[in-house]
């Protein structure tokens, strides 16, 4: 009798290499030059959002650009930033939040789930909370799956990731 091997695809981050992350920028911020007397800061709240505060757009930008590149050398993608728009906080400062997107969405696994009907290959998705499970009973179709999905993840708003491979 053959076993049924399955994956799950999923939309996660590692959050203590997001506080790393986070902690790093702030130290770059209080050193760099350019940004040391700028009343700037940033800030994690409760795996929601990073809120970048500081007296300029143009600084706004380099923090925004220190955050991605630690955030790249950290492996955390940065599609998990959803930016907000620009806004003005006390003192003449701007404000710019970035929510966190942690899970797939509704809408977004419905995606990927007619995206893998469309391969026609030999596997079952099924939409299970915020993740998807991908079924199937030869691992070489699954693997092409997963291909397939990562070739064309540009198409997704979010990041994704393979887990529980068996």
């Amino acid at each position: 009798m053959a076993k049924d091997c399955s994956f799950d695809i999923v939309s996660e981050f590692d959050r203590q290499e997001l506080v790393n992350a986070v902690d790093q920028v702030k130290r770059d911020v209080s050193s760099r030059f350019d940004l040391k007397d700028s009343n700037s800061s940033i800030e994690l709240e409760a795996d929601k959002a990073i809120t970048i505060t500081t007296s300029d757009d143009m600084k706004l930008r380099n923090i925004y650009d220190i955050l991605q590149s630690k955030l790249v050398k950290r492996n955390i993608s940065i599609k998990v930033l959803d930016p907000q728009p620009v806004e003005n906080a006390l003192g003449g400062n701007v404000r710019q939040v970035y929510n966190l997107k942690k899970g797939l969405t509704q809408e977004l696994a419905k995606k990927i789930v007619a995206d893998i009907k469309e391969m026609k290959k030999k596997v079952q998705a099924s939409i299970q909370g915020d993740q998807v499970r991908v079924s199937g009973k030869d691992k070489d179709e699954l693997q092409s799956v997963i291909q397939a999905l990562r070739k064309n993840e540009d198409k997704y708003d979010y990041p994704l990731q393979f887990t529980n491979y068996r």
